[in-house]
């Protein structure tokens, strides 16, 4: 009988999925967006993007020096170059661009271990960190093929939109946040490959649009409504930051737990903030809330915590 037994060391179940080919996919579901950026802006949308890529690929390979192990194989420093160049206005100086590169990847990633031990998204935190350090140059999306505010700032103001054209991606904003339909594209591509499924960018789109219609002083205005769901980077942020793997709750409960979580907070950020958006806010703060989340939809272990006759 002892000979038909196996004992081996976990993970007993493997799956043949490997970390480069997850963010080759990740990349081509983002070319849509890429591709409908420099369509809109311009070739210095094409600039932006290869010079942010450039510098977080880089980084990522002078500390692989450093610290005598390169990773720059898994493709991770490339997705997070290229999501954080789609969260960045054309306007930018190229510097600024490459500061926020090398942030994501020295600061945010490799000071903590590599992928797999930050404990928030890098391309979001350095959103975040170049929002905070350089605001004007940040929130500028004057370029020549758009001048003004974007469409939320814009509704915020009390002025009129084309919703059309946002759901197109024919406004300002950041480079890959304005066509709605191209991201959608990308999240479908992902989808169909089970890289990610619906839970947390599901509950977060749902949430958001409740608290929409309840907080939003439109009530249940389909214009006002899509406007909302198409512009301020909702769809990029829903669909490809929010769900990381790294940084996103492991459990099935916590992962709707955090999409409504991020969703009330785009909400209150956007209608009770001084700013016209907030989804790269409300996806760092979740993230810093992961470990709390997972502690408390943490399920019961076989064989414990059931009642007893």
């Amino acid at each position: 009988m002892s000979g038909l037994l196996k004992v081996s060391s976990n993970p007993h179940i493997r799956s043949k999925a490997t970390t480069s080919g997850i963010m080759a996919a990740v990349i081509i579901s983002l070319l849509p967006a890429a591709g409908f950026g420099i369509y809109n802006f311009g070739f210095r949308a094409l600039v932006i993007i290869l010079v942010t890529i450039a510098s977080t690929v880089l980084t990522e390979f002078l500390f692989g020096i450093y610290r005598k192990k390169q990773t720059i194989t898994d493709l991770s420093a490339v997705v997070t170059g290229l999501l954080l160049a789609l969260n960045l206005p054309v306007s930018i100086p190229l510097w600024m661009a490459v500061l926020g590169g090398v942030f994501a990847i020295l600061v945010v990633k490799m000071l903590f271990g590599g992928l797999g031990q930050n404990f928030m998204n890098p391309a979001l935190a350095a959103r975040c960190f170049l929002l905070i350090s350089f605001t004007s140059q940040m929130t500028d999306f004057n370029c020549d093929a758009y001048t003004g505010a974007t469409p939320l700032a814009r509704i915020k103001a009390g002025e009129n939109v084309e919703v059309f054209d946002m759901i197109i991606g024919n406004t300002a904003g950041t480079i890959g946040e304005t066509s709605m339909i191209a991201l959608v594209i990308g999240a479908c591509f992902l989808i169909m490959l089970g890289i990610i499924d619906l839970r947390i960018p599901g509950s977060y789109i749902v949430t958001f649009a409740l608290f929409t219609v309840l907080f939003g002083d439109h009530g249940f205005d389909p214009a006002f409504l899509s406007a909302q769901l198409a512009g301020g980077g909702l769809m990029l942020g829903a669909f490809f930051m929010a769900t990381d793997y790294v940084t996103r709750p492991i459990t099935i409960k916590g992962q709707y737990v955090f999409g409504i979580f991020l969703g009330l907070m785009t909400g209150i950020f956007r209608f009770f903030g001084p700013g016209a958006e907030g989804v790269s806010y409300a996806i760092i703060l979740g993230n810093l809330l992961v470990p709390l989340i997972e502690k408390v939809t943490k399920p019961v272990a076989f064989g414990k915590g059931g009642r007893k006759s």
